[in-house]
């Protein structure tokens, strides 16, 4: 019987399991692989602490802290598949069919981003294809770049990328759905140019190995083609919470509901931290703090009853 069960192995994850061994907890953590999201980004610039880190060497970096620790121990390279409730706690299923016992759990599962599924798109991400506008805006400064999408992320998108980029080109279906505040802001930008396209059909630059432009179907149904440096795709993510269904409280966007002050979901020992959770902004930093502010949280539940 483990004290705490982490499942997933991106920062928060891993924050997780170095305060769960600080904390003598007995842990396992059950990941597929180390780094989450990050994992594929050519540079990470916001890594509190380190100026510069390619994706890959971060999630090295996380792996080596964890794999220090004598009290946490690691499955790697399977799945979680299912969490049942049991009479002391929780039993959770991994994908290559073994069951562990456990008083509690954290979810940092993360989420992934939605994906245009177009030609360029696979083997340019992370070459000039990017989801996250508040991480790789200053990569492309004095560059001419895409947002795709017309919700609030991809509105701030643009927001984050105005101090840096030369030209932004924001390419959305319909009208905008974001919020009419950001919508003034960057229809009145002069780097800012609004396009109405029915689709993205292909992202070019394969074999240059990096971004040099997509081609897109515009309202009147001909195809165009933008010469750029980057494509953020702003479409929106979708939470990795669906072993919980059931379980917890899922707010409409797929998201577990927490307690902002504990992490605790709707159910007394599963607790939740990271882009699965509703916190507001989707950032590594943000996550591997929630992470420790729910182990410290789980620690005080295990010792105030008596299950350490």
């Amino acid at each position: 019987m483990y004290g705490l069960i982490i499942i997933g192995g991106g920062p928060a994850g891993v924050a997780a399991g170095v305060y769960a061994a600080r904390k003598k907890i007995k842990t396992l953590l059950i990941a597929e692989s180390f780094g989450g999201q990050s994992l594929t980004s050519a540079e990470v610039q916001n890594w509190i602490g380190t100026k510069s880190v390619s994706g890959y060497d971060l999630a090295k970096m996380l792996e080596e802290h964890l794999k220090i620790q004598e009290d946490t121990e690691i499955l790697e390279g399977v799945l979680a598949t299912k969490i049942e409730k049991t009479e002391k706690g929780f039993k959770v299923t991994t994908s290559d069919g073994k069951t562990f016992e456990t008083i509690t759990i954290l979810l940092t599962l993360g989420s992934n981003r939605r994906k245009l599924g177009v030609p360029g798109e696979k083997e340019l991400d992370g070459k000039g294809v990017v989801y996250c506008s508040i991480c790789d805006a200053p990569i492309f400064k004095g560059k001419t770049v895409a947002v795709v999408g017309g919700g609030n992320s991809a509105l701030e998108g643009v927001i984050d990328l105005i101090p840096y980029t030369t030209d932004i080109y924001i390419m959305t279906r319909s009208e905008f759905k974001g919020d009419p505040i950001t919508q003034e802001k960057i229809k009145s930008n002069p780097k800012v140019k609004i396009l109405t396209v029915n689709k993205v059909n292909e992202i070019l630059g394969v074999a240059e190995g990096k971004v040099t432009g997509l081609k897109y179907e515009d309202k009147d149904g001909k195809e165009q083609e933008l010469k750029l440096d980057g494509v953020f795709v702003e479409i929106g993510s979708m939470p990795n919470s669906g072993i919980v269904q059931g379980l917890v409280e899922i707010n409409p966007q797929g998201e577990v509901v927490v307690d902002p002050k504990t992490q605790r979901s709707s159910l007394l020992g599963i607790w939740a931290a990271g882009d699965v959770s509703d916190v507001l902004y989707k950032q590594n930093n943000i996550s591997a703090g929630d992470a420790v502010k729910a182990v410290l949280n789980i620690y005080d539940y295990l010792h105030k009853s008596n299950q350490m």
